[in-house]
């Protein structure tokens, strides 16, 4: 038997990385077992549906890297294409006695889920239209026809199904508790738990992988396989992803979409590492690459407890592929947010720009973060902060200032760099001139190039800058001074 496992996600919105774990869980399985990951698009929701959210979906798991065999842009693969497939279905359910049309109203239904409530009963259709006669070519629901009524699954009264699941175990659900539901709306369109029964049955589905939010479908979606005469997939029903409240997952947690952590400037082997964690784990092991997951990812290791976003978590392994990255790889992967910040030009070539990343890595957890950090190195001008200049930029610093701005100025360069190694030559004949500390003069300098006290050391920072910039801001900050006193 070859493996194939689905995705299906909905384009009404963006790609939520609580449901795109599961999408990772079955493409995981497929390829560790050199089977085949489907990506199927459930937009039979033709009103809330967007070519946009489908394209953002679309990205967002090229992005993760994970590439699906079959799926888009073949038609066959988005559900709004099967609608006469479905509608097949659903009348062979009717002439087999297997589905009936049902002519209750919204409002008959909701009063009967009142008296229910008012009862303390399990609300669940009681079967009113069951036991009419109809015509076994009856026609399906549409409302431009005037055929206003919806189609219902007969459930089988009696008996049991049983749902070997490879994460939760058997599941065992009373026939009786499973009511008759509704598989064709009166609006003519299928509902989910139909629809997805056939996709899953004409596209070789062998393992269905989603959240276990889903499980109370899967025996009325069992029966519907049985009622076509179509063997069921296999389950495995996840643990939702919930926030640190123990609530599902939701905006109040912070950014729960795939773009909104592109666009934050996070890795997609982080997100990629960190979803594959909730809810799964092998051993002790907290960083894996792809080809590592894949080699490892089973069932068996998957808890039955639900998986607790963390996003601090997230932050220290998107650092840890920050400071693990290939310099040239991270140069072309901050372009795009450099430009996006705003910054008109990058001031030296790709070898600058790596030059200058390599004295930030250590620091920044994002893209967005380094171009944050890398502000002084980027801007033509900086803006000093007014309290680090009252408590540096102090009169008694404008002679070492000079000094210095004259020794960075006589030191031989190459395209405007130089070595760390000649910028400390250069300052420890400054200090041995005014029986300085290196700490005097280093953080004051720290103010005049980079607007405040905090950077990477100071000798790496004037390498970087290179000898003009560097000679300007210390001239700058010397006028400063001295307009000050």
């Amino acid at each position: 038997m070859t493996v194939r496992t689905r995705y299906a996600p909905s384009p009404t919105g963006a790609l939520h990385i609580g449901n795109v774990r599961s999408g990772l869980f079955a493409y995981l399985f497929a390829r560790h077992n050199g089977g085949e990951f489907v990506l199927r698009i459930d937009d039979t929701d033709q009103e809330r549906s967007t070519q946009e959210s489908l394209e953002e979906i679309l990205e967002s798991l090229r992005w993760l890297g994970m590439e699906w065999d079959k799926g888009p842009p073949e038609s066959r693969y988005f559900q709004s294409s099967r609608f006469d497939r479905y509608r097949e279905g659903a009348l062979q359910l009717l002439r087999d006695h297997k589905a009936y049309p049902c002519y209750c109203t919204a409002e008959e239904l909701d009063a009967k889920r009142k008296q229910a409530e008012r009862e303390h009963r399990k609300p669940g259709y009681d079967g009113k239209c069951r036991g009419l006669p109809f015509a076994a070519d009856l026609a399906l629901p549409d409302k431009r026809a005037g055929r206003n009524y919806t189609i219902r699954f007969r459930s089988p009264r009696t008996g049991e199904t049983v749902v070997a699941d490879h994460v939760k175990g058997r599941a065992v659900f009373d026939n009786a508790e499973l009511d008759d539901l509704i598989i064709f709306r009166s609006d003519g369109v299928p509902t989910y738990n139909f629809a997805t029964v056939l996709d899953d049955a004409d596209f070789g589905i062998t393992h269905v992988v989603r959240g276990d939010d889903h499980l109370p479908n899967t025996p009325r979606q069992m029966q519907i396989f049985y009622a076509l005469g179509l063997k069921p997939p296999e389950y495995a029903h996840l643990p939702l992803v919930m926030g640190p409240d123990g609530q599902k997952l939701s905006k109040r947690h912070g950014a729960t979409s795939v773009f909104a952590y592109r666009e934050a400037g996070y890795f997609p082997e982080a997100l990629l590492n960190y979803l594959a964690r909730l809810g799964w784990s092998h051993g002790d092991q907290e960083i894996f690459s792809k080809p590592e997951l894949i080699e490892y990812f089973d069932f068996a290791a998957c808890g039955k407890s639900a998986g607790i976003f963390n996003a601090e978590k997230l932050l220290w392994l998107n650092f840890h592929y920050m400071k693990e990255r290939p310099l040239p790889q991270l140069a072309r992967e901050v372009r795009p947010f450099i430009e996006r910040a705003g910054y008109q030009r990058i001031p030296g070539g790709e070898a600058w720009l790596e030059k200058m990343i390599a004295t930030l890595r250590e620091r920044a957890k994002t893209l967005v973060e380094l171009v944050d950090f890398a502000r002084f190195y980027l801007s033509d001008a900086i803006t000093i902060d007014p309290k680090a200049a009252a408590k540096f930029l102090k009169p008694e610093i404008a002679e070492p200032l000079k000094a210095l701005a004259q020794e960075i100025e006589s030191i031989e360069s190459i395209d405007g760099g130089f070595s760390e190694a000649a910028v400390q030559a250069a300052f420890e004949r400054v200090l041995e001139r005014f029986g300085m500390k290196l700490g005097q003069l280093a953080q004051p300098v720290r103010v005049a190039l980079t607007g405040g006290t905090v950077s990477p050391g100071i000798y790496e920072v004037i390498a970087v800058l290179g000898k003009a910039p560097t000679v300007a801001r210390l001239r700058a900050a010397l006028e400063r001074v001295e307009s000050a006193a």
